[in-house]
């Protein structure tokens, strides 16, 4: 069983790493390692039993600095867990389960953020979108195991 402690540690084993080839397949010339996006997913399986949706690769400029490069991270993953989530069975946990990556997705550019920008009330709402997203998602972690006990 998908536990709360196990999502909460997947969550932060995961939010600081990128673990797909298709996404770095999507932006050659970029060191997805370096980028802080999060392309693995956290999604539990209550989340997958309306099927997975496939990876997309987006279409990367391959010329793009590594602060857009950066920003960029995690996009794939995100459009597709999204999909994922949102095609769960029961309508309520399709909403959770679609916003866990959207806010992933959010994470991941404030990161990016965080490592390049130069303005600090930009870095200072970057910071504020990682703490609320994180706080945000195991919250959501939490009732989709209680609906998975159901």
């Amino acid at each position: 069983m998908y536990t709360f402690k196990t999502a909460l540690l997947t969550f932060a084993l995961l939010a600081g790493t990128v673990a797909s080839s298709s996404a770095q397949d999507a932006m050659p010339g970029h060191d997805m390692a370096a980028m802080g996006g999060e392309v693995a997913s956290i999604l539990p399986e209550i989340c997958k039993s309306g099927g997975e949706a496939p990876m997309m690769p987006m279409a990367m400029d391959p010329d793009m600095d590594q602060a857009h490069a950066d920003l960029m991270a995690g996009m794939d993953a995100m459009n597709r867990d999204m999909m994922t989530g949102a095609k769960a069975e029961d309508i309520d946990v399709a909403f959770v389960c679609g916003m866990i990556p959207h806010h992933q997705g959010a994470i991941s550019m404030a990161k990016a953020e965080l490592a390049h920008g130069d303005d600090e009330w930009a870095k200072e709402m970057a910071q504020k979108v990682v703490d609320a997203q994180e706080a945000e998602i195991a919250e959501m972690l939490a009732w989709l195991e209680e609906q998975a006990a159901k």
